[in-house]
């Protein structure tokens, strides 16, 4: 029995020191983190070129003015800076633009204003002593308006610009015919006559 005894001792005594020489390895799993959200894209306020797009622009309220277009001038939709808006075209395809906006004050005067225009068909702006030579003045319906007429762009394609300043209130109105320069002369007796349509009303239209 004594002999039996003795491998089972054995075996107790080699477990336990095998016990002692083990170690208990621990693992410190780092806690997981939430993933990073990607970057929101920019929105289209903030893309390049879309600034002024987005930007509100103050227009005139209270009293406006009518008109009556010629029936060759096809209506566009107004937008929030245009009170009208209108294409005439030629047998081409060629079109040219009416535009009729209103602001809140001189905007500038009628030389800045002016000078504007001319910038658009690469003319160099008029010195203040040059403004009276380069425009008009007509008296229509209780209106008085400034008008121009300027022929710029380039030699091959020469663009032309009607146009007329008119103080209404504590705002101004501007109409503007721009275009090819050969569509723009053919519709300027139109543009003239459309100019003595223009009346004061009660409200903006």
């Amino acid at each position: 029995m004594r002999n039996c005894l003795l491998p089972l001792a054995a075996m107790i005594l080699l477990g336990l020191t095998s016990c002692r020489d083990s170690k208990i390895t621990t693992y410190r799993v780092p806690k997981e983190k939430n993933p990073a959200m990607p970057a929101a894209p920019a929105s289209a306020a903030n893309a390049p070129g879309a600034t002024m797009a987005n930007t509100a622009v103050t227009t005139a309220n209270g009293p406006g003015l009518t008109w009556t277009a010629p029936a060759q001038w096809t209506a566009k939709p107004i937008s929030a800076m245009r009170k009208g808006s209108y294409a005439i075209t030629d047998d081409s395809g060629a079109t040219a633009d009416l535009s009729i906006t209103a602001f809140p004050g001189d905007v500038g005067g009628d030389l800045a204003n002016v000078n504007r225009w001319r910038g658009q068909i690469q003319l160099a702006p008029l010195a203040a002593a040059e403004l009276a030579s380069a425009t008009n003045h007509l008296d229509v319906n209780g209106l008085h308006l400034t008008t121009v007429d300027f022929t710029g762009g380039s030699s091959t394609t020469p663009q032309r610009v009607l146009g007329a300043i008119i103080p209404v209130g504590n705002a101004t109105w501007f109409f503007k015919l721009s275009g090819p320069a050969a569509l723009v002369g053919r519709e300027q007796a139109a543009f003239a006559t459309f100019l003595q349509t223009i009346r004061a009303s009660s409200a903006t239209p």
